[in-house]
């Protein structure tokens, strides 16, 4: 070949490289580009009831539709000649195997089977998208991309993040709730009341459970990802966000410390060094926020009611249905006996020879959703417990159980339905423990264990009674036969009939401060003359059943009683020898022991005492209106017998203001009235509460609520 025609074939390849690479310039710089991405956040979180996050950023639900339009910078956007698929991605790894990325093109119609999108309009310059995601979607932040194939060349377009929630509205959600007013009260509410006390004298206090705050959504997710799981395997945990069963079970445990890097460290007293007092807290806001901005350490402290709050703040916030419950007279049984054994010494002393007791109120929550892992029929309320009392699968955490599985005593199902079960439905074994060490049962009450289960009823601040969701009536053979069916592990010796009867008797609205007197009444039930030893004793008490000091006490060592006659013996209980050691739930316990050495017989009688708080005198100054000044006057009269020093107000309200902290006049004389003032500026409207707590050395637990309608801004 000649040199010419080799030069003329060399600058033809070489001007068709160029022309090439100039093509090929030319396609990415004419690749499909985002300017910004509209997620429309306020018309969607209207849509998907979650508005009240606020305008800022998009927070959906699964299983419904979301619109955002996006719009395109550079060349103009070409319907068919772009082709473009969506991708949704959760979690540190996304990937399809584990479900944590989907990718799907656009459709003609939307399917809330699955992840699929579908364009509403389209110009040269925006795209607006209406995308569905599944009932069964992983919930959490999610990262949302554009895949942009023209021409054989894809581009990647990253529009920006956005957090998918549980979905009570959608029927096939497994958290679908079909009740309107139940759905407000149990996902929407963010205040709400949590009772206390004992099944005698039931108090309540409000809680501002603020699931739409400023960064507790961000926080509820963060919990997730410091759980034990997550640590161990991220992307199996995130796999797993789908169950609400799942989430239950990681918030349980994750709540508390005892385990992981959890929310709050437990105390049940008396030394609270170093922390809070448990009774000091009014909310779940203040806890989630200091918990995460301390680098996730424990927040110091938490009883049963802060456990469940915080937990109850956090599936709301994730949208599962949640609320919180009281159980009376509230079984721990550490063996697993279905049975709490008491015992005391021949003194009446309690002498410590189990981990069985007995809590005057202990809290847990309820979440609804379905149980697919059991037969039909245990969908629905579900029991969880952050409190740590036992491990479960090695860890403390608790449920869920489902409240059907519970009352039909069908313990063999998961999630720790034995333990929930002895909480609300076991036995209570008295036993003397004799001075050689021998131990003699003296009493069996099938009644005393789960009394008035309550919790707040939907749509008004009464109190609604669930006892019957758990368990038949007491005493009932359906009651009975349910123990039986729970598999009763160890006989109980049937008390014999009796020769006499054991009482004790407190008037009720008791104040704290004052000195008061317990009555025992003894009846000689018998035809024969009764000689009677009877014991008498007072003793300051936590509310988990522990006793701290004896405050009163009488040793009759012979009480005579004629045939069918009765004897009442009083017990004077003096404010001057209970108010050192009173817990802050103000629980004194009384006892009376009877033994009848010729009969054979031993007899004991209980009677817990909550005494009375004076009650917080609050009114509004002005009318309420969203961003607006407010002001509040709060009040109360000092009923105890000295004066009161370093007393403080601490004021609170999900939407109305965060915790301010007010002093009090420098001493508070004996009968003196203490008023206070308190400013803020409501930010939400409708029905608020204000939750208000009174603190003094000798005072504690003295708390309040002010409910305030707050009108919309004026527009």
């Amino acid at each position: 070949m000649e040199a010419e025609d080799m030069s003329e074939i060399l600058n033809e390849y070489i001007a068709s490289v160029f022309t090439k690479n100039v093509k090929d310039t030319m396609k990415v710089e004419e690749a499909l580009a985002v300017g910004t991405t509209d997620f429309q956040c306020e018309s969607n979180g209207q849509a998907h009831r979650t508005a009240d996050f606020g305008p800022s950023r998009l927070i959906v639900r699964r299983g419904d539709r979301f619109i955002i339009i996006v719009h395109f910078t550079g060349r103009p956007y070409q319907r068919g000649e772009d082709q473009i698929s969506v991708i949704v991605e959760t979690g540190p790894a996304p990937s399809e195997k584990s479900g944590t990325k989907v990718q799907f093109p656009l459709s003609d119609s939307l399917d809330n089977a699955k992840w699929n999108a579908s364009v509403v309009y389209s110009d040269s310059k925006q795209l607006s998208l209406s995308i569905c995601s599944p009932t069964d979607a992983k919930i959490g932040h999610q990262a949302l991309k554009l895949l942009c194939t023209t021409q054989g060349q894809s581009t990647l377009l990253a529009l920006g993040e956005f957090i998918l929630l549980f979905n009570p509205w959608c029927p096939g959600d497994a958290v679908f709730l079909d009740d309107e007013n139940q759905r407000g009260e149990y996902v929407l509410a963010d205040q709400g009341l949590i009772y206390q006390g004992s099944d005698s004298s039931i108090g309540r206090i409000a809680w501002n459970y603020g699931q739409f705050e400023n960064e507790i959504v961000d926080i509820s997710l963060k919990l997730l990802d410091n759980s034990l799981n997550y640590l161990r395997n991220p992307d199996e945990d995130c796999s797993q966000r789908h169950d609400p069963r799942y989430i239950g079970r990681v918030v349980t445990a994750m709540v508390n410390s005892n385990d992981d890097k959890g929310v709050v460290r437990g105390n049940w007293g008396p030394d609270y060094s170093n922390g809070v007092r448990p009774t000091m807290w009014s909310g779940s806001i203040i806890i989630l926020r200091q918990w995460s901005k301390s680098g996730c350490l424990p927040v110091r402290y938490g009883q049963c009611w802060v456990f469940a709050a915080v937990a109850c703040t956090v599936l709301r916030c994730l949208g599962i249905a949640t609320r919180t419950i009281t159980n009376f007279n509230s079984a721990h049984d550490a063996d697993k006996d279905l049975r709490i054994d008491s015992f005391v010494d021949e003194n009446g002393k309690r002498v410590r020879s189990s981990g069985d007791s007995i809590w005057n109120f202990h809290c847990w929550i309820e979440s609804w959703m379905t149980r697919p892992d059991l037969k039909p029929g245990y969908d629905g309320w579900q029991v969880l417990d952050p409190t740590p009392q036992e491990r479960s699968d090695g860890i403390y955490c608790c449920g869920p159980a489902p409240v059907k599985a519970i009352k039909n005593g069908n313990v063999n199902l998961k999630f720790d339905t034995p333990f929930v079960f002895a909480e609300v439905n076991a036995d209570f074994a008295s036993w003397v423990v004799c001075n050689d060490g021998t131990k003699k049962q003296i009493g069996v009450n099938h009644r005393l264990i789960g009394r008035k289960i309550s919790t707040k009823a939907v749509g008004s601040d009464e109190r609604e009674d669930i006892t019957h969701n758990y368990k038949y009536e007491e005493g009932s053979e359906e009651e009975r036969a349910v123990f039986t069916r729970a598999n009763m592990k160890n006989k109980l010796v049937e008390e014999p009939e009796s020769q006499f009867f054991l009482k004790v008797k407190v008037r009720k609205g008791i104040l704290n401060g004052a000195d008061f007197k317990a009555t025992a009444v003894l009846r000689n039930q018998s035809s024969g003359v009764r000689n009677c030893r009877l014991i008498l004793l007072a003793q300051t008490i936590t509310y988990n059943g522990q006793p701290i000091q004896d405050c009163a006490f009488k040793d009759l060592a012979k009480v005579t009683t004629g045939p069918h006659e009765e004897k009442k013996e009083r017990l004077d209980v003096l404010y001057s020898n209970y108010f050192q050691t009173l817990s802050e739930h103000n629980h004194i316990l009384i006892m009376a022991l009877a033994e009848d050495d010729e009969a054979k017989e031993t007899h004991i009688a209980r009677k817990l005492v909550t005494l009375q708080n004076p009650s917080l005198q609050m009114k509004i100054l002005g009318e309420p209106m969203q961003y607006r000044k407010l002001t509040v006057e709060i009040g109360f009269i000092n009923p105890m017998r000295g004066n009161l020093y370093d007393g403080k107000f601490l004021v609170e309200g999900a939407g109305l203001t965060d915790e301010q902290t007010i002093p009090c006049p420098a001493k508070i004389a004996p009968g003196q009235e203490a008023k206070v003032w308190v400013n803020f500026t409501p930010q939400k409207s409708g029905l608020r509460k204000l939750t208000v707590y009174f603190y003094s050395s000798r005072l504690k637990g003295v708390k309040g609520f002010l409910s305030i309608d707050v009108k919309p801004m004026e527009r």
